[in-house]
Order: C-alpha cells, then sequence, then structure tokens
C-alpha cells in the first residue's frame, strides 16, 4: 500500500515504554520516509505532545501505544481521541498482549487497531499506512460536509436577505422605490374612494453630492444614515418613507390636510438643519429641500409617478429659490409650466440634430459710411412639422437648459464653414459671423472642431467671426479669454454681441481679444428720442474705438438712426432697415445709403403735405 508523501510528514507518536520495542519502531518509520516521529513513555507525555498541536489536530497523524502504558488509560483515550467524527480525528494502533478475540475492546466506532504483541512489523507498516488513509479520507470528507453545511446556511441567510432588498433600501432600511410606489398605488386607489386627503413629500439633499466627492462615498454613507434617523423620529409607523435615489427620499402622509402637511415639511427642515452630524472629529451640518404634493378631494391621483412627479418639480422649486425651504406644488406656476415646455421640445430639438431640420439665414452688417457690406450675421432656425419656420428663441432657452447647446453650437460652426465652402469663386470675399452660445466656450469640442473643418474645407479663417454675448464673456472670463485666444490664432475673429446689456466694466473690454463690440439693441431701438441712450453709445463707440475696435450698431430700423449713429460715429449697422434673414445672401455687396437717407426727405415731405 502507497500513500502520498505528505501523509508522511504527519506526526506519529510513538508511546512504548519497552525502550528495545520503541527504537525497533522508529527505526522501521525512519527507513520508511516518516519524517516527524515523537516518542512518550507514559501517558502524559501523550497529552503532552498532543496539546502542541491543539489548534492544528490535523498535522497529528497517529499514535502507536502499548496497551500496558503507565499512566494511560488506553480505552478512555480512544474513546476521545479517535471516535469523534471530525476532521481532528486521531488513530490508534494499540500494541497488546491479549488475544484478539478481545478486539472489539478498542472499538468504539474509532479509526482503532489492536495488534497482538511481540510485533509483525511488517503488518505494522501496513496498518500504520491504512490508518493514515483512513484519516485523511474522514478528514475530507468532514471538510466537504462543513463546506456544504455553510454553503446551505449561507444559501439561506442570502436568501433571506435578498426577500428583504427586494422591498427595502439596502443602506437605510427605509422601502425602496418599487415598493413604494406599490404601496402608494394601493393607498391612492383608497383614497380616491373613501375622498380622504393626503400628501406627499419629495425631500432632497442640498449638495450631498459634494459630501460625497470631497469626503469619499463611505463618509456620505454614514452622513446619511444620520439625517434618516432625524427624520424617522418625525415620522408615523403609519407614514410610508421610502429612498428613490442616492439622496432622495418620499414621505406619503395619509389623511392629512394641506396645512398638516405643510407644517410636517417645515417640522423636517427645521430639525435637519438645526442638528450637527459628527463623523469622525468632523461636524457637518446639513439642509433638505422639500416638495409638498397635495393629495385633495378635488384631484383624482391614479398613477404613484404622477404625484411623485409634482412633488419632485416642487422640490426642485424649493432648490432653485435658495435651498433649504419647502415649496408646494402649483400646476400654474410659470416655472413649471416652463419645465412641461422643456420636456416638449427635448426631443423636437434631438429630431432637428439627427435629421437636420436646422437652417441658417444671413443678415448683412453694413459700414454706415460708405453702405458696403463688410460680412453677414449667421443665424439659426427650425423647420417645423408642418413646414413652418421657427425662431431661435423658442428652442435655444431650452436646448441651455437641457444640455443640447452644444450640439447646436458645433452644428452651427460646420453648416456654416461648409456654406462657406460652397460658394463660387466670384464670392470669397463674402465674411460671416457665427453667434455662439453663452457656454459654448466651456466645449473643449470645439476648437479641434474649427481647426478640423478649416483644414478639411480650406476656407479661409479671417472671413470668420464668432460672435459672444458680454454676460456669457464675464461670466467664465479667464476660460472664455483662454479659448478666444487660441481660436484667434487660427485667423478668426471675434465680436462682443449685447455690449451694455450687462453694464459690462470697460477694464473687460480693453483686456479682452475682440475686434468687433455690437452695442446691445436696446440702446439703439429709442436712441433719436433718448437722450441718454445717445451719450450711453457715443461712451462707448469712443471707448471702443480707442481701444481699437470697430462698433455695430444692433436694431437699425430707420434712416434717421443711421444718420445719427453716423454723427456719433459707429462704424457698422445691422437691422431690417438693410436687410432681414434670409436664407439667401443679397444679390448685390452695396446697400445704398443715398437712396436710404433720400427716402427718409420724402417721407417727411409727404408727411407734411397730408
Amino acid at each position: 500500500m502507497v500513500i502520498c508523501e505528505s501523509l508522511k510528514e504527519k506526526i506519529i507518536i510513538i508511546a512504548e515504554h519497552e525502550l528495545k520495542t520503541a527504537d525497533e519502531i522508529k527505526k522501521l518509520l525512519q527507513e520508511n520516509g516518516f519524517v516527524n516521529i515523537k516518542m512518550a513513555d507514559d501517558g502524559s507525555k501523550i497529552y503532552e505532545i498532543l496539546r502542541s498541536y491543539y489548534n492544528n489536530p490535523e498535522q497529528v497523524g497517529l499514535v502507536i501505544v502499548n496497551d500496558k502504558l503507565p499512566q494511560c488509560q488506553v480505552k478512555e483515550m480512544c474513546k476521545s481521541l479517535s471516535s469523534v467524527d471530525n476532521g481532528s480525528v486521531i488513530p490508534f494502533v494499540i500494541l497488546s498482549e491479549k488475544n484478539p478475540s478481545s478486539l472489539g475492546n478498542y472499538n468504539d466506532g474509532g479509526l482503532n487497531y489492536q495488534m497482538l504483541s511481540p510485533v509483525n512489523y511488517k503488518e505494522l507498516l501496513i496498518v500504520i499506512n491504512f490508518q493514515l488513509l483512513m484519516k485523511h479520507e474522514r478528514f475530507l470528507r468532514h471538510n466537504q460536509e462543513e463546506r456544504l453545511i455553510n454553503e446551505l446556511a449561507e444559501r439561506k441567510v442570502l436568501d433571506a436577505k435578498l426577500k428583504y432588498l427586494i422591498v427595502h433600501d439596502e443602506l437605510t432600511g427605509l422601502l425602496n422605490r418599487q415598493n413604494f410606489e406599490r404601496q402608494l398605488r394601493l393607498v391612492l386607489n383608497r383614497n380616491n374612494m373613501l375622498q380622504q386627503n393626503g400628501a406627499l413629500l419629495f425631500i432632497d439633499l442640498d449638495r450631498f453630492s459634494q459630501v460625497n466627492e470631497l469626503e469619499g462615498f463611505e463618509r456620505g454613507d454614514r452622513l446619511l444614515i444620520e439625517v434618516i434617523a432625524v427624520i424617522r423620529k418625525l415620522t408615523s409607523t403609519n407614514d410610508l418613507f421610502a429612498r428613490i435615489g442616492s439622496d432622495e427620499f418620499c414621505i406619503f402622509l395619509d389623511n392629512k390636510t394641506a396645512e398638516q402637511a405643510r407644517q410636517f415639511a417645515e417640522k423636517i427642515r427645521n430639525s435637519v438643519y438645526e442638528s450637527r452630524f459628527f463623523i469622525g472629529d468632523v461636524c457637518y451640518s446639513i439642509s433638505v429641500s422639500i416638495g409638498v404634493s397635495i393629495l385633495n378631494t378635488s384631484t383624482v391621483v391614479y398613477h404613484p409617478s404622477e404625484i411623485i412627479s409634482r412633488a419632485r418639480q416642487a422640490c426642485n422649486m424649493a432648490k432653485e429659490n435658495g435651498r433649504n425651504m419647502s415649496w408646494e406644488y402649483d400646476e400654474n406656476d410659470s416655472a413649471v409650466k416652463q419645465r412641461h415646455r422643456d420636456i416638449y421640445w427635448v426631443p423636437l430639438i434631438k429630431k432637428a440634430l439627427l435629421e437636420q431640420s436646422f437652417f441658417l439665414v444671413f443678415q448683412p452688417v453694413v459700414y454706415l459710411d460708405s453702405g458696403n457690406i463688410s460680412h453677414y450675421e449667421v443665424l439659426i432656425r427650425m423647420r417645423g412639422a408642418n413646414n413652418e419656420t421657427i425662431t431661435p428663441n423658442e428652442f435655444i432657452p431650452v436646448a441651455e437648459r437641457m444640455g443640447l447647446i452644444h450640439g447646436i453650437d458645433l452644428w452651427v460652426v460646420e453648416s456654416a464653414i461648409d456654406f462657406l465652402a460652397a460658394l463660387p469663386p466670384n464670392q470669397t470675399h463674402i465674411c460671416l459671423a457665427i453667434n455662439l452660445s453663452s457656454v459654448a466656450f466651456q466645449d473643449e469640442s470645439l476648437l479641434p472642431t474649427i481647426k478640423n473643418k478649416l483644414e478639411l474645407t480650406w476656407v479661409n479663417a479671417n472671413r470668420i467671426t464668432f460672435e459672444i454675448t458680454e454676460t456669457a464673456a464675464i461670466d467664465s472670463f479667464v476660460q472664455t479669454r483662454k479659448m478666444i485666444e487660441q481660436i484667434r490664432v487660427l485667423g478668426c475673429k471675434f465680436a462682443l454681441d449685447d455690449f451694455g446689456a450687462g453694464f459690462c466694466s470697460f477694464n473687460y473690454l480693453k483686456t479682452f481679444p475682440v475686434d468687433f463690440v455690437k452695442i446691445d439693441g436696446q440702446f439703439i431701438q429709442n436712441l433719436i428720442n433718448d437722450e441718454t441712450d445717445q451719450v450711453l453709445v457715443k461712451s462707448m463707440t469712443e471707448i471702443a474705438t480707442r481701444l481699437g475696435k470697430k462698433t455695430i450698431a444692433e436694431f437699425v430700423e430707420s434712416p434717421a438712426v443711421i444718420r445719427k449713429l453716423q454723427e456719433i460715429g459707429v462704424n457698422l449697422g445691422q437691422g431690417y432697415i438693410f436687410g432681414k434673414p434670409e436664407i439667401a445672401l443679397l444679390p448685390t455687396s452695396v446697400i445704398s445709403m443715398k437712396r436710404l437717407l433720400d427716402q427718409e426727405i420724402v417721407n417727411k415731405f409727404v408727411s407734411i403735405i397730408n
């Protein structure tokens, strides 16, 4: 019988008080590769050796013991060490002078084997190998049973945990969104039938994402649990309390009036705001914004998402109006209507980008002294479902609010450059001014888009002027100036649009790298009758001129305004009197300034006669 080498490394204890027999057994074991042999000449020595391996019983292979060993109760020892049904079982080989008929005296289900003395060493070696194999087999079987038991226990725990998580949030123990909506649906159906009141509170922790960003998710989770503990103390067992987002929660108050709901919302807000939360040595102060949606007899709500949506919109209004406040949903609120409008326009804008439903129109910008067209301003339009033209004031504000404006900016830039590239050779002198949104310069893809498009089309960069509003330039002055300088390196020009509308410091104008300053139309529309506008326009013009920048007046609508602008010294004008935004360019590059001014004299003469 051959056993593996690892079993020969197990501890073999020879418990024999007759030295000759002990030495012969030891020699036999050493000759057959057993390396860890311990000797014991009485029972106490056996226990002393075993105590050293109390925490690692699997290292003990077996014990060879003489049943006449002093200070040893061999039978009791065999019962306690070889009959255990686990991996720590220790087999015994018992050397005895008794008749084989007494063999059963030591076999109580344990791994024991009795041999008669004098010892047959060949038989002893076979018995030792067999006992070691039996111990190893029992050890493996025990481990497998333990593993199966543990797996079954773990599976039961996991099943119970999964059943809990199906209806609860793991971190806070609150209802999760799915279970909350399921229970809320039942409550709504009952309340609609019984015509009971109720209210839904939508709670959002103000700027909680900053805690996660600065302190990490672990501290954020601990802080979240602390905040929820404060709110829990205020709720009753009948209230449905759920976590529906990372830092968003809902509480449904059943059979409560609008006033009671408002008072409860304020109670939550004050309790959280006045609490101090300690995570380690750090103290945090948290505020919440709460949206309240009232359910009453005059309001029938059938689906949970409807009342949740209303409360969420009210919560957003609370955040927009300063945070740390509660706000009741009102369907007539202008901000609510705007959100509904945004939801309506978003798919239309996306569809327009995909299906090329946008198109460009061009309005001339004219030199006031000669009537020559300096360039054309590029304006975007959308083609509606019935082929009607939709102006940008309808969709641009929505695109800016909903994060779609970058796509529109890039489309306008690429389309305008493609337009220049497609012009015939006799029109290569035509230049365009392209409007960019207030956030265009925060888009890192803008610069490479312009650069790549110019390289692909071979359009001269100095034929392009980019317009940016004064307020947008000030809001992100450093980033905007850096981007403008990088684009100017390509050869493009820049105009500061709506100048004066934001009461821009002239210091910005001094340091801002633009070629044109467009005076806001609000100063031009009543220029003839308003001396204050005349003074302001003259001041802007003089300063811009001294700084080496050309001025453009917007909303020029009459010959009288042209005369006044010429008198003030404004360089260029733009308005319906020169041309409305059209798909095609004007057929001539010169506006007859004399004809426009002469027409004013004719009109005055006619009015006097009449």
